[in-house]
């Protein structure tokens, strides 16, 4: 299980599978203890993949500072020199979306390809659900909060009429087993505070790299609507929506299959 020293600090990462180089970049609160994850999915079968916990998260380094969007893409960049990339081909997903943004941005060279799943640009595009909002509340309340938001099917009624797989639901969303860990919670915080200042949304013409924009018709975090302004702004860039909310990668099992054709040079369909 290797860290790599990247920018000045010690990122974990793994890496995984055999093909083209493909960096995944994840979302709010990633942390790659929790398994199953990405690199038990598909992935690892087409690509050799390096996936990574970022900046405050996971086993990777948390200095108490302020963190920003261009300081993410940096590691994310850092990582790739340190293990001997170039360049690859680049998803992100929600915040890593976000975090693919500005690295795409900054570094063209270094993305070879792009797949932007369930994320926004900021600005006048549109940003996210802002989650640094819910900070006060205890993890049971947020994940509550949360439901209906991160899949718009799932309302109060929906609630009512399914009691049992809505607690389940909570007691996923609810989870966290390093909550007690030294720093744990300064950097989730540090994270949602750099997410808020997020917008690229002036810049999307610097991604140069074909690009497949992924939503969930049911999103109410990265709206569907944003997502279709985001396509507009990135030259030639493929929009496609899938059945689900926020987690459609998880929900619709015609995603990852999607992402991987397109990410491969295959027709998508």
């Amino acid at each position: 299980m290797p860290f790599a020293k990247a920018g000045g600090i010690d990122i974990f990462y793994e890496r995984v599978g055999s093909g083209p180089r493909l960096l995944f970049i994840s979302g709010t609160g990633g942390d790659l203890r929790l398994r199953p994850n990405v690199l038990d999915g598909p992935f690892p079968k087409h690509f050799d993949m390096a996936a990574y916990d970022q900046r405050g998260l996971g086993q990777t380094a948390k200095p108490d500072e302020p963190y920003s969007m261009a300081q993410y893409a940096e590691d994310a960049v850092n990582l790739m020199a340190a293990i001997g990339w170039g360049s690859a081909l680049v998803i992100g997903v929600s915040f890593g979306g976000m975090v693919a943004q500005e690295l795409a941005i900054a570094h063209p060279h270094a993305v070879e390809g792009l797949v932007l799943a369930c994320t926004s640009p900021g600005g006048a595009g549109g940003a996210s659900w802002p989650l640094h909002t819910l900070q006060h509340l205890d993890r049971d309340a947020r994940a509550r909060h949360m439901i209906g938001i991160s899949d718009t099917r799932r309302d109060a009624a929906w609630a009512k009429a399914n009691p049992k797989q809505y607690e389940e639901l909570v007691a996923f969303a609810a989870a966290d087993p390093y909550a007690d860990e030294p720093g744990h919670a300064m950097g989730q915080r540090r994270q949602l505070e750099a997410r808020a200042n997020h917008d690229t949304w002036d810049r999307l013409g610097g991604i140069r790299c074909p690009t497949l924009i992924c939503g969930g018709k049911y999103d109410g975090i990265a709206l569907p609507e944003t997502q279709e302004r985001m396509a507009s702004r990135i030259r030639g860039a493929e929009l496609r929506f899938f059945e689900g909310g926020h987690l459609f990668m998880l929900q619709d099992r015609t995603a990852l299959p999607a992402m991987i054709s397109f990410l491969k040079g295959e027709e998508t369909g």
